[in-house]
């Protein structure tokens, strides 16, 4: 085969690739046979269409094949003798194949420079103290009171500017928004005084009597929050159901008692400081990791080719389209500007990217191993967090060719392992 090879630029490679008409006729006559023997033509036994008869007839799809099977094997074996690596599927253009002639064909593919990842033992780090305060403890607690807070009956007065109303209510908009008929909501527990209540909305109910009904109309400002709703005049019909007060429990051994296994107040706070002490010490090593990852990105001197840095944005867009999916929001609803998104984390993902390159050297230089067994053990691992069998995670990692990627992340966890156990932390 004859190969012109040429360097673009320090990341991007282009190779010219020549197949020799011999082996190109050699295919065209083994395609032409293959496809002899399955097509059927009146006026011939099958399987025994006359070459030339094939040829005449399906020379745009021989010629389709034979390109489909020679170009992927030559593009291969160059690459290996050349010990090249392209970051990314190669894009081949400028095919050109004929009977008698030679085939030929252009690849352009990105790969990495080599270069050097610098000392990375004893990499200095800092790692903040992972310390609870007291008020911490205090305020955690206090959460917990005020979501066991209960919501008790008011009787024998009116409702006042603090309390808490169950409400029926119709609602519609006048002018020429107006629509034919109101909305209607029952039982709609409103909190007087709440900022998030239309503009003298509360104002408007005090003094209401349980069972009885006012009407009364609320104009929206211009720049009014939603949009739906600026510079508007609605009109409500609000039935008072019942008036209740929020009660929030006292911190004390019973209200330990009522969440669990707490004999006493005691119990229950020695818990909160140690859920908090668990994530401040995830918080302090993920800081700690985010620190040596950035050391290792800034190693990078060389522009990153595109095709890494649009994996990145594509596996983070996805990643948030199925987050958004297990939340039951349709992605494509969602009123998202994707485009927006992307620009946003553009400059994260070439970071993330130019880390993950530095990882990759690393392993290579220790090198860095990720053995069947711990393979085995993450997909173990995998199965039993999402409750699905070890069979059917296995099988969908490698039907989406995931088994390779697994085992990539998991080098790299290995090395920032390897990285963390040399380095040189302080804690401040």
């Amino acid at each position: 085969m004859k190969t012109e090879y040429t360097e673009v630029n320090e990341t991007q490679k282009r190779l010219a690739i020549e197949i020799p008409a011999d082996v190109v006729d050699a295919e065209i006559a083994s395609v032409t046979v293959s496809i002899g023997r399955r097509v059927k033509i009146p006026g011939f036994r099958p399987g025994k269409v006359p070459a030339g008869v094939v040829w005449q007839r399906f020379k745009d799809d021989i010629l389709h094949e034979v390109a489909q099977e020679l170009v992927p094997a030559a593009l291969g074996e160059i690459l290996r003798e050349r010990d090249l690596d392209p970051v990314a599927t190669p894009d081949v253009t400028e095919v050109v194949v004929n009977a008698g002639q030679p085939l030929t064909f252009t690849a352009t593919f990105d790969t990495l420079p080599v270069f050097d990842p610098g000392d990375y033992r004893g990499i200095p780090l800092r790692k903040k103290p992972a310390v609870v305060e007291d008020a911490a403890v205090d305020e955690a607690l206090e959460r917990l009171r005020q979501r066991g807070a209960r919501f008790e009956p008011i009787e024998g007065r009116s409702l006042g500017a603090t309390d808490w109303a169950t409400v029926d209510l119709e609602r519609r908009t006048l002018g020429a928004n107006a629509k034919p008929e109101p909305d209607k909501h029952n039982g709609v527990t409103i909190e007087m005084g709440a900022a998030a209540n239309p503009p003298g909305f509360s104002d408007a109910l005090v003094g209401l009597e349980a069972g009885e009904t006012r009407s009364f109309t609320v104009t929206y400002p211009a720049d009014y929050e939603a949009t739906e709703l600026a510079g508007t005049q609605v009109e409500y019909i609000v039935t008072l159901k019942a008036i209740k007060q929020r009660v929030v429990p006292a911190l004390d051994d019973d209200f330990a008692k009522d969440l669990g296994n707490f004999d006493t107040l005691d119990a229950l706070r020695e818990r909160v400081r140690h859920d908090l002490q668990h994530e401040a010490n995830d918080e302090a090593d993920h800081a700690l990791r985010t620190e040596l990852l950035a050391n290792l990105s800034a190693r990078v001197a060389f522009t990153l080719p595109d095709a890494l840095v649009d994996q990145e944005l594509t596996r983070r867009l996805e990643d948030f389209a199925r987050r958004l999916a297990d939340q039951k929001i349709d992605p494509s609803k969602a009123g998202i500007d994707w485009k927006a998104f992307a620009d946003g984390q553009r400059d994260s993902a070439v970071n993330a990217v130019k880390a993950t390159v530095v990882l990759d050297e690393i392993a290579r230089k220790e090198p860095v191993v990720v053995t069947d067994e711990d393979v085995d053990r993450e997909i173990q691992r995998y199965a039993e967090a999402s409750g699905r069998t070890v069979e059917s995670v296995r099988a969908h990692l490698e039907k989406e060719d995931g088994l390779g990627r697994l085992r990539g992340g998991m080098r790299r966890e290995k090395t920032i392992e390897f990285l963390l156990a040399n380095a040189s932390i302080t804690t401040a």
